[in-house]
């Protein structure tokens, strides 16, 4: 009988310890999920940065008014139909 005992109170403590460290890695891996899910949606709700008005007709800034469209184009702060639309009103077409 004591050596029955002794089994089951073995077997009682592998399992509590299982349990924990399990509960433990569980609790871990759960809160390294919910910081990259914080992290992607502050990405994702900055927002865009405003298309830069037309100052004139002054030709360089225009060029440098696109060059910056084409920047935050590369970077994936403005879609493909964004940077389309920036750039048509840019150039007033």
């Amino acid at each position: 009988m004591p050596g029955l005992l002794r089994g089951v109170a073995r077997t009682a403590v592998v399992a509590g310890t299982a349990t924990a460290v399990s509960n433990r890695v569980s609790r871990r891996q759960a809160g390294r999920w919910a910081q990259q899910d914080y992290e992607q949606q502050q990405q994702y709700q900055q927002p865009p940065a405003p298309a830069p008005e037309p100052a004139g007709d002054d030709m360089s800034t225009k060029i440098d008014q696109l060059k910056q469209l084409g920047e935050l184009k590369a970077q994936g702060v403005l879609t493909e139909a964004e940077f389309e639309a920036q750039k048509r009103a840019l150039l007033g077409t």
